[in-house]
């Protein structure tokens, strides 16, 4: 199959408005979709509008699906989608979905004979606009190699197995991710508590090995400056760490770490909500602190 020059994409909010962005800089003719009309009206300039999710997929061999989860990804399907797929159509769900419905899902593309594969993403809004996503793709060999080129356009791809094993993965990084953020936090509050000041901390710390993502990166940017706006929701990180946790109990690992830590999240997305930002769990933790001094 030759390199896709267009494409549908579903699901036009704040992960996929830069990345059709990117596409179409690169030449990518896009239909465009998304049930908030604001969305479609802010890339109406550069897409091409369509009206309903069965019709970004018309006369395209590749539809991308950035939407929040299995549930929502099934009802576009059920909707009318998965009818609009002519024979070859490779189905690109870059959401963040459970990895054992993507496998069945598959199964119900292919009956159409089209391809699913799976390709989430890791970097938050700031990777999308720069392009440097990491794109953790699941699916055949010749479907991922199909893909590539205009995957790479939004990021860097990454093949790291058969269908389900892109969620799979996105769903476990986003566990060690939650976990660093909560033990940095943990410690960084310690040592304000201690007299240290953070940004000294920072400094030393991504100097040495308890660095991670969290201290050189969401600490820094996000919470020591209080913007709290990585674009990612505390939502949507407690729906993937859950995904982690179901997978770690189903192969039979221990998983009271993980455990531990999708009780925090949850405790931190009941009082915060679901759509504050995730970094926005070092100011819970900070305010907790207070209120047991």
């Amino acid at each position: 199959m030759p390199e896709p020059s267009s494409g549908g994409f579903i699901g036009l909010g704040r992960m996929g408005e830069p990345m059709v962005r990117r596409l179409v800089a690169s030449g990518v003719t896009v239909r465009g979709y998304d049930t908030a009309a604001e969305a479609v009206k802010a890339l109406a300039e550069v897409i091409t509008p369509v009206d309903t999710a069965p019709a970004a997929a018309d006369g395209v061999s590749v539809v991308i699906l950035m939407l929040p989860d299995s549930n929502v990804v099934e009802s576009v399907l059920d909707g009318g989608l998965l009818d609009a797929l002519a024979p070859g159509t490779l189905l690109v769900d870059m959401s963040s979905s459970e990895p054992l419905r993507t496998r069945a899902l598959a199964e119900r593309v292919a009956g159409r004979g089209a391809t699913l594969v799976d390709a989430p993403v890791s970097g938050g809004v700031s990777g999308a606009r720069a392009g440097t996503l990491t794109i953790m793709v699941g699916g055949p060999d010749e479907a991922a190699a199909t893909l590539e080129p205009l995957l790479a356009l939004m990021g860097r791809v990454r093949h790291v197995g058969g269908v389900g094993a892109g969620h799979a993965l996105k769903a476990l990084n986003n566990l060690m991710s939650a976990a660093h953020l909560l033990a940095s936090s943990e410690a960084i509050l310690a040592g304000e508590r201690f007299g240290l000041d953070p940004t000294v901390m920072l400094d030393a710390v991504n100097g040495s090995s308890g660095r991670s993502g969290s201290t050189e990166n969401k600490w820094p940017n996000y919470i020591v400056p209080e913007t709290y706006n990585s674009g990612f929701t505390a939502g949507l990180m407690v729906k993937d760490i859950r995904i982690a946790l179901g997978l770690a109990e189903a192969t039979g690992v221990p998983s009271e770490l993980a455990a531990r830590t999708v009780e925090l999240w949850g405790r931190a997305v009941d009082e915060l909500g679901p759509d504050a930002d995730h970094t926005e769990i070092a100011r819970w933790l900070r305010q907790h602190t207070k209120e047991g001094a």
